[in-house]
C-alpha cells in the first residue's frame, strides 16, 4: 500500500496521512487538516512544514495560508526522485575524491551549490514565530541576536517555553543580545531576562526580528498594531543562508554600537533624565594635514638622498618646534587650525540639553504650554528671553544674552544656546511624520538673527525668530 511505502520512505503517520488528505482536498486551512488528523494544529503545521521542506507541499500566500499536496503516487515518484538525485550526488562525489578529481569541476560544482542554497519560508501567527524562536535558541552553539522593537519584550515573556530556550541558552554559553526600544510600560518583563543576557536601547531602531549563529534569520513583515493582541495578523520571513546572515550581523553590529545599555536608558523612565553617552563630532577632513600645515611641514620629501647636514636638520627641527610651541599658546583659534570644530560640538551639545528638556516635558499635551514651560526655562538659565506672538503669524522671538562675536578666540556658546532650541523643538514637533524644521537666516541682528519654520500640514507654518 502506498502509505507503507511512504512511511518506509522515512516519514511518519501523520506527514502520510497528511499527504492523502490534501492529495485529494487541496487547499486546505491548517486547522481545517488539524481536524482531520485529530490532532493539535501546532502539531499540523509542524508536519506541513517538514513537507513543505521536501517539495511535496505547497502553500498559497494567502491570510490563513491555504495547504495542498502532490498526490500519493506524486509524492513517492518525488521522493524516490530526491533520493536518486541524492544518492548520484554521493556517488559522484566519492568517484570525483577517489579518482583525485578536485571540486573545480563545472559539473560537481553546481551539484554543491545545488545543496548550499538558501532556503526561504514564510510563518504566520506570533504564536508560530515564537515556536521557531525557541527551535532557534535550543539549537544555537555561538550567537543568538534578538531585535524586539518597542514591545517584543512582551511577546517574549507571554511565549514561556521560548523565553525558557533564550536565557537556557544564555546559561549554557551562547552569547545572547537584545536590542530593543524601552517603554515605560515594558520595563519590568527585562527582568525575566537571564543576568548573563545583555540589552541596549537604540532609538533608531524598531524592527523585530532574530539571528542564530551565522545560519539563520528571522525578519517580520508585518506585526499587529496593537501591542497586547494575541498577533493572529504576525507574519516574518524565515532565510536559511549563511552569506545572508553574516550581511546581517554587520549590520547589527554596527547599531549594536552605538545602541545604549539597558540601565543607563532605564534612568529615562526611573530618573526622568537621559543619561545616554554623548558622542561628539569634533570635525571633518584630514587630521594629518591640518596638523602638517600647523607645523609648516607641506609633506614633500626629497626624491633622492642628499648628503647629512646637521645645521640643515636642527635648524628643521628647529622650526618645526617654534610651530609647535605656538600651537600651545591657549587659543581658540589653535585648535580650529587643527580641524576640531568647538562650534559644531558645543551645537550638539546644545541639542542634547535640548532633547533632554523636550524629554522632560514630554507629558504636556499642549504645545503652547510646552512653549511656555521652555520659556521659563530658558529665562530662569540666563540664556536671554523668549516670546511667542500670533501676528502676522505664529512665531517665537528668541533673545540671546550672548550673541555671535567676531572673536576668533571667543568660546561660541551662542551656538549651544541654539542649539538648545533646535534640540529642543526638534525632538517635539518632528515625532510627526508630517512636520519638518526648516532653519533659515534671518535680518543679522541680535533679536533677528536666524529662523526656525515649523512646517504642519495641520496647522499653520510656525516662524521662530532666533
Amino acid at each position: 500500500m502506498w502509505e507503507e511505502l511512504l512511511l518506509e520512505a522515512g516519514l511518519n503517520e501523520r506527514e502520510v496521512r497528511s499527504i492523502l488528505i490534501l492529495g485529494s482536498r487541496p487547499k486546505m486551512k491548517a486547522s481545517e487538516l488539524a481536524k482531520e488528523l485529530n490532532t493539535t494544529r501546532l502539531d499540523a503545521y509542524n508536519s506541513l512544514s517538514r513537507l513543505q521542506e521536501m517539495g511535496i507541499v505547497t502553500a498559497t500566500a494567502d491570510r490563513p495560508m491555504l495547504f495542498s499536496s502532490l498526490r500519493v503516487n506524486e509524492a513517492m515518484e518525488h521522493i524516490i526522485q530526491s533520493r536518486k538525485q541524492q544518492l548520484d550526488r554521493l556517488v559522484g562525489g566519492f568517484e570525483d575524491l577517489s579518482q583525485g578529481i578536485t571540486e573545480t569541476d563545472a559539473s560537481y560544482e553546481k551539484q554543491r551549490r545545488d545543496i548550499d542554497d538558501p532556503r526561504f519560508a514564510v510563518l504566520k501567527e506570533r504564536t508560530h514565530i515564537y515556536n521557531r524562536l525557541q527551535k532557534m535558541a535550543n539549537e544555537s552553539e555561538e550567537r543568538l541576536i534578538l531585535l524586539l522593537g518597542q514591545f517584543g519584550i512582551l511577546h517574549l515573556c507571554r511565549n514561556p517555553d521560548a523565553l525558557e530556550a533564550v536565557n537556557t541558552a544564555a546559561v549554557r554559553g551562547v552569547v545572547v543580545q537584545i536590542i530593543t526600544h524601552l517603554d515605560r510600560r515594558t520595563l519590568r518583563f527585562f527582568d525575566q531576562l537571564d543576568t548573563s543576557i545583555e540589552v541596549r536601547h537604540s532609538d533608531e531602531l524598531d524592527s523585530l526580528g532574530f539571528v542564530q549563529d551565522q545560519s539563520e534569520v528571522i525578519q517580520y513583515l508585518n506585526i499587529e498594531d496593537n501591542p497586547v493582541g494575541r498577533g493572529k495578523e504576525d507574519a516574518a520571513l524565515i532565510i536559511e543562508s549563511s552569506p545572508f546572515s553574516q550581511a546581517h550581523l554587520h549590520l547589527i553590529d554596527a547599531i549594536w554600537e552605538a545602541a545604549v545599555p539597558l540601565e543607563t536608558a532605564r534612568a529615562r523612565f526611573t530618573e526622568n533624565q537621559i543619561n545616554d553617552p554623548l558622542r561628539l563630532t569634533i570635525g571633518e577632513g584630514s587630521f594629518l594635514k591640518n596638523v602638517s600645515v600647523a607645523l609648516g611641514f607641506d609633506g614633500e620629501f626629497p626624491e633622492e638622498d642628499t648628503p647629512f647636514d646637521p645645521d640643515a636638520f636642527f635648524a628643521a627641527g628647529q622650526e618645526v618646534n617654534e610651530a609647535r610651541k605656538r600651537l600651545t599658546e591657549g587659543k581658540l583659534s589653535n585648535l580650529k587650525v587643527l580641524g576640531i570644530d568647538l562650534g559644531r560640538m558645543l551645537r550638539q551639545i546644545g541639542n542634547r540639553v535640548g532633547r533632554e528638556i523636550a524629554f522632560s516635558l514630554r507629558s504636556i499635551e499642549n504645545d503652547i504650554e510646552f512653549l511656555d514651560e521652555m520659556m521659563d526655562w530658558w529665562e530662569h538659565a540666563g540664556l536671554g528671553m523668549l516670546q511667542y506672538d500670533v501676528d502676522p503669524q505664529f512665531h517665537v522671538i528668541v533673545g540671546l544674552n550672548h550673541p555671535p562675536v567676531s572673536d576668533v578666540d571667543a568660546l561660541p556658546m551662542w551656538e549651544m544656546d541654539d542649539g538648545i532650541i533646535e534640540g529642543a523643538l526638534s525632538t517635539r514637533f518632528t515625532k510627526d511624520a508630517n512636520v519638518v524644521i526648516q532653519r533659515t537666516e534671518g535680518k543679522g541682528t541680535s533679536d533677528n538673527l536666524w529662523h526656525y519654520l515649523i512646517h504642519r500640514h495641520e496647522l499653520k507654518a510656525v516662524e521662530l525668530v532666533d
